[in-house]
């Protein structure tokens, strides 16, 4: 067994040297090179205590430094969450005031960015033609160039040349042709020429069937069947309804294609002299629906069989007991093959809906981060493609967080959609070819930025959420440089959503499952109409007509695009 030896005096002197240098260092007091050991006592008990006096104090000072670094530690983190709190209050506080009072494009508020706005704006004024006579000479008076810069004469209106039209005839009356001078009737010279453009607003019209019937007037005389026989009539949209095909379409293109709720459309019709309350015209809309779903389901099927199918849903409320139910409006957009756009209501925002929808789907979906769509893809042999619009976004919305990795992000991400500018009117595969020569180098650089990014940021800070975005939805962002067919955005189908709301905000909610799945199917007329150009209000008319006796194999001639082709073929060359 070892036995330590005792210290000696000497060594108790050291040693009481040393733990004082250490306390003085450790409490941050100035240590003199030459340590004062004259006073120090000789007894070896004393210098002991001394020492263990030492050592406690010592000791003491290591714990309340401990706990003063572990409190800076602390205010440290405190503060920096605070930061991170605060920076997310404003940006959340300056997305409320973008989405009531600013402007609703994604752009950056830096002044770098408004210069270069300034300087495009310059460069596009620069290339424009310049009139001669909107120019002034040197010898022009203030008062006259101010003249000069006026516009004069009537504007261009679109389609004016096609408007009907009334001739007025204007002339002056026997007494007027007189001449003053030799009371001799004045002759007609010639004519002065104006137009002008009226409006007659709607109005309804009682139309009177008169359904003759005959007779045979010698076989009831004989006694026989006198073979009594009733004219037909046309045939109306809905069984024993007093509505023309004509009014119901201007119903459902003001519902669903101008955005007027019905009991908006109650008051226009009082104004005109006849009211028809809002649960009728309610009630007709959904005849009409039931009467269209089967152009429906076709116009599904056949979105179904597009290479890409973009997509995206909002709220659709929805009347419930205690509060309106969050039901949800989602669209999927066909591709250019399958020109359509079908709307689809369901209960709830659950994956359900769409994989239901695209339950026979395998190719392309193209949609925003929603993990929804994870369990539609998962299995199905669909590849998902993200949405750069939505990333520009997160990045702006996080701007002012921090300024410089926005600008620089936007950069990058604004040199992407340069090409596809670029790329707009070229086929699929030369598409392809400018994407990979030019946008692949864009996307490895972003990717490098991203992730010097993330090491910078705070796990909490707004931009940090913006980058992780990113890379997270990195493979599907990066869709669109695999394959030409892919659009780099899902803007298509937003601006679709962009067009519920707006119906959602005038007429509030769905009173039941039946009413969203009719504006689902009208919707989904009225807005493909509008991807084609086509009046809904004429192609309507002529639908309701005619749908209650198409049959199935005809009803591909009345979808919309189909429809507008055979329009065009009966037009007179």
């Amino acid at each position: 067994m070892n036995v330590q030896p005792e210290p000696t005096k000497t060594t108790c002197k050291e040693l009481v040297r040393e733990v004082t240098c250490e306390a003085r260092l450790t409490s941050n007091m100035e240590v003199d090179s030459e340590a004062n050991l004259v006073a120090l006592p000789d007894d070896s008990q004393a210098l002991k205590a001394m020492l263990r006096t030492l050592i406690n104090e010592r000791d003491q000072e290591k714990r309340r430094a401990d706990v003063h670094e572990q409190l800076a530690e602390e205010q440290n983190r405190r503060a920096n969450d605070l930061h991170v709190e605060n920076l997310r209050l404003q940006l959340e506080l300056e997305r409320y005031r973008k989405w009531y009072y600013g402007p609703r494009a994604d752009r950056l508020q830096s002044p770098g960015d408004l210069a270069q706005m300034l300087l495009t704006f310059a460069e596009e004024m620069d290339r424009k033609p310049v009139n001669p006579d909107d120019v002034p000479s040197r010898s022009e008076p203030a008062e006259e160039l101010r003249r000069v810069k006026r516009r004069k004469g009537r504007r261009n209106l679109a389609n004016f040349e096609n408007l009907p039209v009334t001739t007025c005839v204007h002339e002056l009356s026997e007494q007027e042709r007189a001449c003053p001078c030799c009371g001799i009737e004045r002759k007609e010279i010639g004519t002065d020429q104006s137009w002008q453009v009226e409006y007659l607003p709607g109005h309804f019209e009682r139309i009177h069937h008169l359904r003759k019937k005959y007779a045979c007037p010698g076989c009831e005389s004989n006694g026989n069947n006198p073979q009594m026989e009733t004219a037909a009539k046309p045939e109306t949209t809905i069984d024993k309804g007093m509505a023309g095909s004509g009014l119901l379409a201007y119903i459902v293109t003001s519902k669903f294609a101008d955005y007027l709720p019905l009991y908006r459309l109650e008051d226009i019709f009082q104004r005109q002299g006849f009211e028809i309350s809002r649960a009728t015209q309610s009630v007709w809309c959904g005849d009409i629906a039931d009467l269209a779903e089967p152009l429906y389901e076709l116009m599904a099927e056949r979105v179904r069989a597009s290479h890409v199918v973009a997509t995206d849903d909002t709220i659709m409320p929805m009347l419930s007991k205690g509060k309106t139910a969050n039901a949800r409006m989602w669209v999927y957009v066909g591709d250019d093959g399958y020109p359509y756009n079908v709307f689809d209501f369901t209960l709830n925002r659950g994956r359900d809906g769409p994989k239901y929808f695209l339950k026979d789907y395998r190719q392309v979906l193209l949609a925003d981060a929603y993990g929804g769509y994870n369990g539609v893809v998962a299995g199905n042999e669909i590849t998902r493609a993200g949405c750069w619009a939505h990333l520009r976004r997160k990045v702006i919305e996080a701007e002012k967080a921090a300024p410089e990795i926005a600008r620089e992000a936007i950069e990058l991400v604004r040199a992407l959609y340069v090409v596809e500018k670029q790329a707009r009117d070229l086929s699929v595969m030369a598409r392809l070819e400018l994407r990979q020569e030019e946008s692949a180098p864009v996307l490895a650089l972003l990717r490098e930025k991203l992730l010097e990014w993330k090491e910078q940021l705070l796990p909490k800070h707004p931009m940090a959420e913006a980058v992780n975005y990113a890379l997270g939805q990195w493979t599907e962002l990066n869709v669109f440089c695999s394959d030409g067919a892919v659009a780099i955005d899902n803007n298509v189908s937003e601006r679709e959503m962009k067009r519920v709301v707006l119906n959602r905000k005038n007429s509030l909610f769905v009173g039941n499952p039946r009413g969203g799945r009719t504006g689902a199917i009208l919707a989904s007329l009225t807005s493909t109409c509008r991807r084609h150009d086509i009046d809904p209000q004429l192609y309507l008319t002529q639908l309701l007509t005619n749908l209650s006796q198409v049959r199935k194999s005809e009803l591909p001639n009345w979808l919309p695009d189909h429809w507008k082709r055979l329009q065009v073929a009966r037009l007179p060359s």
